[in-house]
């Protein structure tokens, strides 16, 4: 309850700081703005507070200061004119909420519940999407607990935590507040997702022609997935292949259908057979929002920058079009009436036609992107840059500009150099050239031809995509000059060790691009008027462009594995009360691991499926293992190389270690073992010799 209620005092303030700088922006958008505001500033005011009083429940505490402060400085530096009143727009945005949005909540909250520890007679479970990243998130979550700050990472002590690690110590906040782990991860989980969700649509509300572009646009998006149910219904009467090779096609009839709902990444939106089939356009809710949490942060913000920096550029793009402005509303003209008064001062509040203190909100929000999701602060970079281009092609202003990037870059400066550059600067597994994503992956040549490779990954949506930037619309034009930037960039530059991972900068490409699509859709629906057939011509659109999506997304609602046992659990609940938060524990380096995900506590080495990917050579600390399992009397230098407190002997240290169980108990004392036979033995009581 606790936490509940840190979390309203951030999202109150959050809402009251939008009222206050952006009271033209319409009721709805001005809430979502606000509370998405509210999110940024409880992640972003107690992690600074823990440079100073580490990252504790005293620090949240002070924390609250500086919030009260920065909503008075809101207050007293308010825009002064009239709040836009709640308007019949917003009740129609309203109900398109309610009748997409909210079904969208309601089953991302489900696999937030079903995929992050459910537990089950004691155990517990995950889903299929979660079961590789999870543990890492854990890990971060459970050791940011009284940490000093800046943190190391908890599976590489020593390192500097240079992930992303915001969407993270969020969670962590709740469970100082004494909310379980599960808990802290399903529920801000689900809060963000509900505002990613009602959010895209207010974006695209402002970008859309109408309603049925805005939910055409909304279910492109999220219901995404390609042509790749082709595959699953070719020649049905036969099977193609086997459960090792051409698994999509195996079976016939009801068995392939099967096949996607109970296989292991079997689904026609990114299967397993990559090479086979060149699927990699996942679902963004069960493969992105789901399992990538810093990508669920980073959405939650940067879809309100978006927002943000989009409506201030169009309503400048207006006034220079002569819309919305009166005479006398021009600087230096003396008002004689109150209306005229309220547009002098509007006029005076802005810099060089654009709302500065709009800017200036926007610069705040997209200045604390990096260390919440660096990808999606280089996404809206690109995006910016792009529409910046535009508007000084057509109108000249580049002062807003260099306000807004400036004081963005200014506040990002420090997260970057910080800590995102440390592990990639000289590192060429980061930033790299490469044409066409991973149609050409490693280099090797393409698999698929250019457009086919895009058209059988995103579907027939991406065909409308590219009809409609044939047509002559100015702002579909400023919405694409933004957006390819982004996809041209992405088609070229691989930013990370893992080529797959630039998806998270074409996802944002997508949303944008999903507007225009919809759009030219509705166009031709309308065009289509007085034939009969055009019902049914939408419907099977519908099917092409969302049956991948529905399959990918009710494999993932049925998936069920367990992650840790009830063994784990129960060993990670002594762990927690009977060591100290700052000690070490020697073990193997598998991923699921009790001892760093659930009790938070250092490990000498976690597993290269994430620090590679992270920029890091894992090889000297794993030899390191190897050899003192194999060899404890003789290694235990290795214990005082790494400081260690204690050590896990489990299944993974016998089979991928080869330990030495009899060794271990002639040389240290073990002081506690589970009713599945893992063992912990303590270094700091080691048997004589």
């Amino acid at each position: 309850m606790l936490s509940l209620l840190y979390l309203a005092a951030y999202l109150i303030a959050g809402v009251g700081i939008a009222h206050c700088l952006v009271p033209r922006v319409r009721v709805v958008a001005r809430v979502w703005i606000g509370l998405t505001l509210g999110i940024l500033l409880m992640m972003w005011l107690p992690a600074l507070l823990a440079f100073f009083v580490d990252f504790s429940v005293l620090g949240h505490m002070l924390a609250l200061i500086p919030l009260c402060a920065i909503t008075a400085g809101a207050y007293f530096l308010r825009d002064k004119a009239p709040a836009r009143a709640f308007a019949k727009g917003d009740k129609q945005l309203l109900i398109a909420i309610a009748a997409v949005a909210l079904p969208l909540t309601v089953l991302g909250g489900y696999l937030q519940y079903t995929h992050c520890l459910r537990e089950v007679n004691g155990a517990l479970h995950v889903g299929q999407s979660t079961y590789g990243d999870l543990p890492l998130h854990l890990g971060i979550i459970t050791s940011l607990r009284d940490a000093a700050f800046p943190p190391d990472y908890s599976i590489l002590p020593g390192e500097k935590l240079t992930y992303p690690f915001l969407m993270d110590s969020f969670s962590t906040s709740f469970m100082l507040f004494g909310m379980p782990l599960n808990w802290a991860v399903v529920i801000p989980g689900t809060l963000m997702m509900a505002l990613v969700f009602s959010g895209y649509m207010i974006l695209a509300s402002r970008m859309a022609s109408g309603w049925r572009a805005l939910i055409l646009s909304t279910l492109f998006v999220f219901i995404n997935g390609g042509l790749g149910f082709l595959y699953s219904i070719d020649m049905l009467g036969v099977s193609l292949g086997d459960g090792s090779a051409n698994s999509l096609q195996s079976g016939t009839w009801w068995e392939r259908i099967e096949t996607i709902l109970n296989g292991w990444y079997l689904t026609p939106a990114n299967h397993a057979e990559q090479s086979y089939y060149n699927l990699r356009w996942s679902n963004i809710i069960v493969d992105m929002f789901v399992p990538q949490r810093t990508f669920l942060g980073g959405w939650c913000i940067l879809l309100p920058c978006i927002y943000l920096l989009y409506d201030v550029a169009e309503k400048a793009h207006k006034r220079a079009r002569g819309f919305g402005r009166e005479p006398s509303a021009v600087i230096g003209v003396i008002p004689h009436t109150e209306e005229e008064r309220l547009r002098v001062r509007e006029e005076n509040g802005r810099f060089a036609g654009y709302n500065v203190r709009q800017l200036i909100l926007l610069s705040v929000m997209a200045g604390g992107l990096p260390l919440l999701h660096t990808h999606s602060f280089l996404a809206l970079g690109l995006l910016s840059a792009g529409w910046m281009i535009y508007d000084l092609c057509h109108r000249g202003k580049l002062l807003p500009w260099l306000l807004y990037g400036g004081l963005a870059c200014l506040l990002a400066a420090p997260q970057l150099f910080g800590w995102t550059f440390q592990h990639t600067t000289g590192n060429t597994r980061f930033v790299y050239f490469q044409f066409n994503w991973v149609n050409n992956s490693g280099g090797w040549g393409m698999r698929d031809g250019y457009l086919w490779f895009w058209i059988k990954n995103i579907g027939v949506p991406v065909i409308l995509l590219m009809l409609s930037l044939l047509e002559k619309d100015r702002k579909r034009r400023f919405i694409a000059s933004g957006a390819f930037v982004i996809f041209a960039i992405s088609e070229f530059i691989i930013f990370q060790p893992n080529e797959y991972d630039n998806n998270k900068l074409f996802y944002v490409w997508w949303a944008l691009c999903a507007v225009l699509a919809a759009d030219y859709a509705v166009d031709i629906f309308d065009r289509l008027k007085g034939l009969r057939a055009r019902y049914v011509m939408a419907g099977m659109l519908a099917v092409c462009c969302f049956a991948t999506g529905t399959l990918s997304i009710a494999r993932e609602v049925k998936s069920d594995y367990q992650m840790f046992s009830k063994s784990d659990v129960e060993l990670a609940e002594w762990v927690e009360e009977n060591t100290d938060k700052d000690d070490t524990f020697i073990c193997w380096t598998q991923h699921i691991n009790p001892v760093s995900a659930l009790a938070g506590r250092d490990i000498v080495c976690g597993p290269g499926l994430w620090l590679y990917y992270h920029g890091y050579n894992l090889s000297e600390r794993e030899n390191d293992i190897r050899a003192f399992y194999q060899d404890p009397a003789n290694n235990r230098a290795v214990l005082d190389k790494y400081s260690v407190d204690y050590i896990l002997l489990g299944g993974y240290e016998y089979n991928d270690a080869r330990a030495s169980a009899g060794a271990l108990t002639e040389n240290f004392d073990c002081v506690y073992e589970a009713p599945d036979g893992t063992r912990i033995f303590s270094v700091g009581d080691m048997a004589d010799d």
